[in-house]
């Protein structure tokens, strides 16, 4: 068994702490992270559940299973904080699950493997049709902000109905990029299922289900306790919920899907790597991002595609730096360096920025 998989299991001892500091008023500090560390393994097996599926499934099936519970746990904790108001807390997590991915995740994928391997190759084509979708994210959080600034007097209403307009656009083109990915350019992305091939053996189909399912209840369940206390907790130890949504929160919903992609870029398999990194940010922003703006309807909660300025640079300059160096389908630990150090930066200017109305 791996050191990663070991602590993972460890870590599924903070599910009952969790549950105890919650119904035994430990505090909400307390409740704040031990929830959190106990979302840490719940993620990772419905990681690992997902690809058992996948492998019986057959790869369009099982990349549509990949592509729907990719970012589940991010999904699961931004509705219920959608449902809670803390509506500002949602769109810096979408912003930070965005920046984290392209910039630590990718850039601890190309230092770590490019410390074993001189220089790394994956997919050009594939770069630059991901790269071409991060534009339209761009673009997509752009347009809103950029109406809202630009005209006098414009309604929240209206704010709300382009963004949901732009939402359905966004879906649509995610979809599409689903159908790119696993039928007409399937033989584009084979890396990652090769990979899947090479490490799986007929799962048991119904046992991963159960798996599955009974972590994506659990993971609803501390998500909960988890938004409940962040306010209170996040004052305490002294950060505005800005930084906690933008780096915090996307770390604990990610951070196995960060761990996969640095692990495979150790084993040269940069191509792989690149796919979940990059993947998973497209799906942040062609998925998830519009989901929750169909959710805020729903629940009575509006949520407009309106980012703060200061949150739309930040997307804008991530992409820009992540597109550069992928550009050409190499890497090495010095373009890893500099994405790392892109984010170390952005995470300094999250921490060090004034409270935001709302978001205090």
């Amino acid at each position: 068994m791996s050191g990663k998989n070991i602590l993972f299991l460890v870590l599924l001892l903070f599910i009952p702490v969790s549950l105890a500091a919650e119904f035994l008023k430990w505090g909400e500090l307390t409740v704040f992270i031990t929830a959190a560390l106990a979302i840490l393994p719940l993620a990772a097996w419905m990681g690992t559940a997902t690809e058992e599926i996948a492998v019986v499934v057959g790869p369009t099936l099982g990349g549509l299973l990949n592509a729907t519970f990719g970012n589940a746990t991010e999904l699961i904790i931004a509705l219920i904080a959608l449902k809670a108001g803390l509506v500002n807390v949602v769109k810096a997590s979408i912003t930070g699950s965005i920046i984290g991915n392209l910039l630590l995740v990718m850039g601890l994928s190309m230092l770590l493997g490019g410390l074993r391997y001189k220089e790394q190759t994956f997919q050009p084509i594939v770069a630059r049709v991901n790269a071409a979708s991060m534009n339209l994210a761009v673009i997509a959080i752009l347009l809103p902000t950029a109406m809202n600034v630009t005209s006098v007097g414009i309604s929240q209403q209206t704010v709300e109905n382009f963004s949901l307009a732009v939402a359905i656009v966004l879906i649509v083109v995610y979809a599409l990029t689903l159908l790119f990915s696993m039928k007409t350019h399937a033989y584009l992305y084979e890396v990652g299922l090769v990979e899947s091939e090479e490490i799986h053996t007929k799962p048991n189909v119904l046992l991963w289900t159960g798996v599955l399912l009974v972590c994506t209840l659990l993971v609803a369940l501390e998500s909960e306790m988890l938004v409940d206390s962040l306010e209170v907790a996040t004052s305490q130890l002294g950060l505005t919920a800005l930084f906690t949504g933008v780096i915090l929160v996307p770390i604990v919903g990610n951070a196995a899907e960060h761990a996969t992609a640095v692990t495979v870029a150790m084993k040269d398999k940069m191509d792989l790597s690149v796919s979940v990194a990059v993947g998973s940010s497209m799906q942040i922003a062609l998925f998830v991002a519009p989901v929750l703006v169909i959710a805020g309807r729903i629940f009575g909660q509006p949520m407009d595609l309106d980012f703060k300025p200061f949150e739309l640079v930040a997307v804008a300059v991530s992409v820009l730096i992540a597109n550069s160096i992928s550009s050409d389908g190499k890497s090495n630990w010095l373009e890893g360096t500099l994405l790392l150090a892109a984010y170390t930066v952005l995470g300094f200017a999250f921490y060090f920025h004034p409270v935001i109305d709302g978001m205090g």
